[in-house]
């Protein structure tokens, strides 16, 4: 049997990295394959890259409407930036172009979510203290007006 030499992989050309942390900021299955297509894109000395909603779509399988919810989760999250240009036309005039994304570092977002998880944590430990409250309030007056 003949030995197969297999082409090495060389991952600066062929593969673009994906960080773990993505998985645990709680986005949706589209916001993530929209942020992998984005890495995908970009360009790793600029962190920038120029798609339209219609190719991420046709890359994902997802409409254009859905493309743009999961662009402003990803916005919201802290993970994305987005820019809008121009394009001129032929004849001079100024029209829309497609949306610049700029890839915003991670760790910037996972402290946001973590800060909002802090904040979350402790509206629900005051909720829970003013319930106590009330309920030992209405407790006295039950006992006071009996």
């Amino acid at each position: 049997m003949k030995k197969q030499n297999w082409a090495k992989r060389d991952p600066i050309k062929n593969y673009f990295p994906l960080p773990n942390e993505i998985y645990s900021l709680g986005l949706s299955a589209g916001a993530i394959a929209v942020y992998d297509y984005l890495l995908f894109r970009e360009d790793r000395k600029t962190y920038q890259c120029l798609v339209s909603y219609r190719m991420i779509g046709e890359a994902i399988g997802k409409s254009v409407n859905t493309v743009r919810k999961y662009v402003m989760e990803l916005e919201e999250r802290g993970l994305i930036r987005t820019e809008r240009t121009t394009v001129t036309t032929w004849d001079g005039r100024k029209q829309n172009g497609c949306l610049l994304y700029h890839i915003l570092p991670i760790q910037m977002s996972m402290e946001q979510f973590y800060a909002r998880q802090l904040d979350a944590a402790e509206l629900a430990a005051e909720r829970q203290k003013a319930e106590k409250r009330l309920a030992a309030l209405e407790r006295k007056e039950r006992a006071a007006g009996c």
